[in-house]
């Protein structure tokens, strides 16, 4: 555990110690110095050094010993409107003009840049510059004819450019260009000096006009005559040229006439050759295209019949594999719905009969679990419905007239009560239907003489019905 601790606090240290070592490692952008003071070692002669200048690359900057700050090397451009300048001739001139510097990337100049400028904003280093340029242009001025100034900028420029670039560089600057306009005075020396070269080059070209236009006319006469003497020789030469070349011309015309009706006659039969094989192989190319037009229709309307057919037939097959597969899906559907409702309907038969079961449990259970007293309860709870389905039987019958004959008693009855007695006895009795039902009316309400059995107390329906089987 111990070893696990230290090998991780050697990892966050040596991580500590690359992040250190990340964040103090500088680099310096191509359009800046970067400037490290400090702590920065010492010359060749031993003297501490202010500060150490990096044009590009980086450098390590040790904390608490060292630090950095970069100076930028955008150029600046500086108008200088220098007025009433006085030049060695006693006039005052006004010389406008603007002038390009920037920090230098010379090891030197750096140096002093970093020791006179670092901290400096850019309107400031501007403002300085300035200054030392005023000096220097009007020293310059001051040294020089305003001819040479005038006439010869190549030397006003050179002298400025040496003057200011020595001072500039005493602050770590350097002149990148020099612009000088229009040069002008009071005294209106330089527009005299202006119009006499004017009116100098006027004059010289007056006289050289003069002295072309003589030259010129009498280069003109002497021309006039050589050439009439040139063109008269030349019209004798040419006459004789001429008669030659008609000679030549009529022999010429003579053999290309001849040459000619040569050509058209080879002409003319390379023509009719070429004509009748270009039409024998006309009719073999349209013969070759009508065979290939042929093969063409032929492909199109077998391949058109061959598809419809095979489009017809894939149809057909996909309408009957359909219509087969909806009609055992609407078979199974109905098969599916009929067990349902079937399934349904024996559910509800077998609920009913459960529950009528379970009804006759409960009476029988009521009636002490004596099923001849079960049943005298139903007899009970349904004889008003059995008497009424009686009274129901003759209830409607219409007898609109009855004859009645009365013979006597017969038996100990009347006639008429023996009719009513015989319309009564049409309705079937209760023990018949009780015998169809094949069971036997309740002791209570009475036996008829040829009942084959009597239901009692010891003995239930359904123990009867085990012993008729």
């Amino acid at each position: 555990m111990e070893k696990i601790i230290l090998i991780c606090v050697i990892a966050v240290l040596a991580l500590s110690l690359v992040l250190f070592i990340v964040r103090r490692y500088k680099r310096c952008p191509s359009d800046k110095v970067m400037v490290i003071y400090g702590k920065v070692g010492s010359d060749k002669d031993g003297s501490a050094r202010s500060a150490k200048c990096i044009h590009g690359g980086a450098a390590f900057i040790w904390p608490v010993f060292q630090s950095y700050e970069f100076l930028d090397l955008t150029p600046l451009s500086i108008s200088v409107d220098l007025e009433n300048a006085l030049s060695r001739q006693n006039i005052r001139i006004n010389v406008p003009s603007r002038f390009t510097v920037g920090i230098s990337t010379e090891i030197g100049v750096m140096q002093n840049a970093a020791e006179r400028l670092l901290g400096l904003k850019l309107d400031e280093v501007q403002e300085l510059a300035k200054d030392i340029i005023f000096g220097q242009l009007r020293l310059v001025v001051a040294t020089m004819d305003i001819e040479e100034i005038n006439t010869d900028r190549d030397k006003f420029l050179e002298a400025v450019s040496r003057n200011v670039e020595g001072e500039l560089k005493k602050i770590g600057l350097r002149l990148i260009n020099v612009n000088v306009t229009d040069i002008s005075d009071e005294s209106g020396y330089i527009s005299a000096l202006g119009k006499e070269a004017a009116a100098k080059a006027i004059n010289d070209a007056k006289k050289t006009v003069a002295e072309k236009e003589r030259d010129g006319s009498i280069g003109e006469a002497n021309a006039v005559r050589d050439q009439r003497v040139e063109v008269a020789q030349a019209n004798s030469i040419a006459i004789q040229g001429e008669n030659t070349a008609q000679i030549e011309i009529a022999s010429s015309n003579a053999a290309r006439r001849e040459k000619e009706a040569e050509s058209l006659r080879i002409a003319t039969a390379a023509e009719k050759i070429q004509s009748a094989k270009a039409l024998e192989e006309a009719y073999a190319a349209e013969q070759q295209a009508e065979a290939a037009r042929y093969a063409r229709e032929k492909a199109t309307q077998e391949a058109d019949i061959i598809v419809k057919t095979e489009i017809a037939k894939r149809k057909l097959e996909l309408e009957a594999e359909a219509e087969a597969e909806m009609t055992r899906r609407k078979a199974r559907g109905e098969a599916d719905a009929i067990r349902a409702k079937m399934e349904a309907e024996a559910e509800g038969q077998k609920s009913i009969l459960m529950k009528q079961a379970e009804g006759l449990n409960e009476i029988v259970k009521a009636a002490g679990g004596n099923p001849a007293d079960a049943i005298r309860l139903l007899l009970a709870d349904k004889m008003e419905e059995l008497m009424r389905i009686q009274v129901d039987a003759v209830k409607n019958i219409k007898i609109d007239k009855i004859t009645v004959w009365d013979g006597g008693e017969s038996d100990g009855k009347t006639a008429t009560a023996g009719f009513v007695s015989g319309l009564m006895k049409s309705v079937p009795p209760m023990s018949e239907l009780f015998n169809m039902a094949g069971m036997n009316l309740p002791e209570f309400m009475g036996t008829p003489k040829d009942a084959p059995h009597i239901i009692t107390p010891e003995q239930t329906p359904i123990q009867e019905q085990d012993q008729d089987k």
